[in-house]
Parts: C-alpha cells; structure tokens; sequence
C-alpha cells in the first residue's frame, strides 16, 4: 500500500477517533439518584419525634387538648410528652413504613468536562486536574501529533516526533484508569447500603449511579484507539520504496491515536 493510501487510512481512524472521544467528553457519563428510603425515615421517626416534643412543643399541644384531660393526666401522675412518644410513636413508625414510597430527593449528572468543572468549583484541583490531563489534553495531544506527524516528509523528524508519541502513548491507559477511579469514587461516595449487619440500621437515603451515553462513547473511544494504534504501528512509523517519497524507512513505533 502506498504511503498516501495508508495516510488516508491513518485520517479516517482519526476522525473516527475524534467521533467516538468528543461525545465521550461532553455526554453525561454518570446520573446518580439518590432516594429518601420509608423504612429508613420510620426507623429514626421515634427519636425524631422525641426530639422534636420539647417544652414549647408541649406547651402548644396543651393549648390544643380539653383542660379537664390535661388537669386528669396531671392529677394520675401521668406526663404527656411521655404519653405521646408511647402512642403516636409505634403507630408513626408503622404508617411511614405502610403509606409511603421511596421518594427521590436527589439528582445529579455529570459529564467527563463537566466533572471536571464541577471539582475546580468545590476546590479539589487534583483530582479535576488529573482527569483533565489524562482523559481530554493526552487523547487530544496525540491525535493532533499523529495528524502532523502525516505530513512530515522528513523522515528523521517524522521519527522524533514518532518517539515523543510513542513516549505519551505509554499513558494511553491512564485516562481509563482515572475515569474508573473517579466513577469508583462517586459510587462508593453515594453507596450507604447497610454492610451485610442484620442489625444495622436501614439507610435514610439510597443512591444509585447509572452510566449515561458519554460513559460508552468514551469507552469506544479507548478501545478503538487501542485497536486502531496496533493497525497503524507499521504504517505511520515506516515510508517504505512503495510509497513514492524516497525516503528510507524508519523504526517501527507503536503509536496511539
């Protein structure tokens, strides 16, 4: 194959590159919910309630009830907050766990981009930085050296930038890795399941986390590039007596696109 039929090859699994990595950056890459949970809310409704009885509260719910039942409670030596905790509590619990459904008090979707943005603004440079340079500037950046890297004739600096390539292509897993991390880190964030303790109290809320359209998009993207990069090692890195340019083939490189 010629050297200008293999560039045409290169541009075409670039372009297809680009097609897979751009809505993989700006797609929504993860939704997590988050759930208000009845038995949760019913499980703590008693101490809420015992919590929420203070004087003023009491002394508002005397001002509601017959004085002759409040002046027969007093008398018997009984005390109202305790009698209301005794009563409504039980029957509290149970209605919570009866009348309501799971009700979702939270949402929040977030692209690769705008991960990225959102951890700036909240002040965790770090991490937004290392998902920035090894999920959009690296992909970015050896797709655009792969690209110049085309129209090179020069075959000794087509092969020092083949190097500096092949030198970045090294981290062509990082940005799955770190994606990974950080979807591992939102899911363990929003995960408050009970830990397998019978005992353990049910959760108030329940997140769940659900892949959105960016997260397969850029996941076509990293196993294209990686499908592609064994596709074009030869061709990119070598200008063989076919290819019509006179230049002398170079050493086989693995590059990334």
């Amino acid at each position: 194959m010629s050297f200008n039929s293999r560039r045409l090859v290169i541009l075409a699994l670039l372009a297809i590159s680009m097609g897979l990595l751009i809505p993989g950056l700006f797609a929504p890459v993860l939704t997590i919910r988050g759930f208000l949970k009845p038995e949760g809310v019913a499980h703590v409704a008693p101490e809420l309630l015992d919590k929420g009885l203070n004087d003023k509260t009491i002394t508002s719910l005397k001002a509601m009830m017959n004085p002759t039942m409040i002046a027969l409670l007093e008398a018997t030596g009984g005390d109202l907050r305790k009698t209301v905790l005794e009563r409504l509590g039980p029957e509290l619990t149970a209605s919570l766990k009866d009348n309501i459904q799971d009700i979702e008090v939270y949402e929040q979707t977030r692209s690769i981009v705008g991960s990225v943005q959102h951890l700036y603004e909240v002040k965790s440079p770090t991490p937004a930085t290392l998902i920035l340079l090894f999920s959009v500037i690296v992909p970015l950046a050896k797709a655009v050296m792969v690209l110049v890297g085309l129209f090179i004739a020069d075959a000794a600096r087509r092969h020092r930038l083949l190097d500096f390539v092949e030198l970045i292509a090294k981290w062509s897993m990082a940005d799955v890795f770190v994606v990974a991390l950080f979807i591992a880190y939102l899911a363990a964030q929003a995960s408050q399941s009970p830990p397998g303790d019978p005992n353990f109290p049910p959760p108030m809320v329940a997140f769940t986390a659900v892949f959105g359209a960016g997260f397969y998009w850029f996941t076509g993207y990293c196993i294209f590039s990686l499908a592609s990069q064994q596709m074009t090692a030869r061709w990119f890195s070598r200008s063989g007596p076919e290819s019509g340019t006179g230049l002398q083939p170079v050493e086989t490189k693995a590059v990334g696109l």
